[in-house]
């Protein structure tokens, strides 16, 4: 009995000077929580708090009305939703852009990064860094109309340069042809960011030890058996952490980019879920409607990052959480 009451009062004086360290770190770090109180505050207000909209997608909403005085309709919206085949259609356009985006985005800002690595003349690497990154700054307006104009039946470079290798005899009209929009969007996205993506795998390459590179080159390693055998195994974690999170927003891809390279003529490859939303939900005034879309949305976006998260923490022991 003296044992048991002496092992409780162990424990309470252990639980004791937890708290006393807790609050003794938090104090002594607080101006450090004062600095990321503002971040943590804007995440509240517009990741979280906008969340009770949920409450939308189960009724017929109709402005003007509270929230207690709204027609419930249960899971009516997700019925009409899973009904209509232009969702089908849709939501193939989404994973299939998605899926091109994930493969192009993804591959090219890594080799990038492994080439930019290997210059040794440090102003043609700045420069060359310097001109990667500016496409990121443009908005997709200014973007779109670049690619529009450059895939142009009249005076676009991409014609004129095919025209006089004499690989075609008259101009393709690139915009018009349905088939070819995933691959516009997909190289579009490429030449937007493939230098900002490669910032953060050129900062993960810089943390790998020099001492390593020395080492293989003594052993007569060739640049091609060092990038293998140290530069891809050092990132391999950065590489793991963002695959993970590109997943997990496979079908989050906005709309800016369909909607300003779309049009009439390629309607059926152009439109995703946002796009679906927006069109048929808010411009129809389909409120309920258009968050059932994405309520869809975010939760196959939570089940793929969850999926992603537990198959690369079993092949390869790392993941996010």
């Amino acid at each position: 009995m003296k044992a048991m009451t002496g092992a409780a009062i162990s424990g309470s004086a252990k639980a004791g000077r937890g708290r006393g360290d807790f609050w003794k770190t938090a104090f002594r770090n607080r101006y450090l929580y004062l600095m990321s109180l503002p971040f943590v505050v804007w995440v509240f207000v517009f990741s979280y708090y906008p969340l009770w909209g949920w409450l939308m997608a189960f009724q017929n909403f109709k402005p003007g009305r509270s929230i207690f005085e709204q027609d419930w309709v249960g899971f009516g919206q997700f019925q009409k939703l899973f009904a209509d085949d232009m969702f089908y259609q849709v939501l193939r356009n989404t994973l299939a852009m998605s899926a091109l985006g994930l493969v192009a985005t993804f591959t090219f800002p890594i080799v990038f990064a492994l080439l930019i690595n290997e210059v040794r003349q440090m102003f043609f690497k700045r420069f060359v860094q310097t001109v990667s990154y500016l496409p990121h700054f443009v908005s997709w307006a200014v973007a779109a109309s670049i690619v529009t104009k450059m895939l142009s039946t009249e005076n676009g470079a991409v014609n004129d340069i095919l025209m006089g290798l004499g690989i075609i005899d008259q101009p393709i009209q690139f915009m018009a042809q349905g088939h070819l929009f995933w691959g516009i969007v997909t190289l579009s996205d490429v030449w937007k960011e493939t230098g900002w993506n490669a910032i953060i795998y050129l900062a993960a390459i810089t943390g790998i030890s020099g001492e390593l590179y020395e080492a293989a080159r003594v052993d007569g390693a060739s640049r091609l058996r060092q990038i293998w055998h140290i530069t891809l195994p050092g990132i391999r974690s950065t590489i793991i952490v963002l695959m993970i999170l590109s997943i997990g927003h496979l079908i989050s891809i906005g709309f800016e980019k369909q909607m300003l390279l779309g049009n009439n003529l390629v309607l059926d490859y152009s439109q995703v879920l946002d796009l679906y939303s927006l069109q048929y939900g808010l411009q129809m005034s389909r409120y309920s409607f258009g968050v059932a879309v994405n309520i869809f949305n975010s939760v196959v976006s939570l089940i793929l990052l969850f999926a992603a998260n537990g198959l690369f923490k079993r092949i390869t022991k790392e993941s996010i959480m």
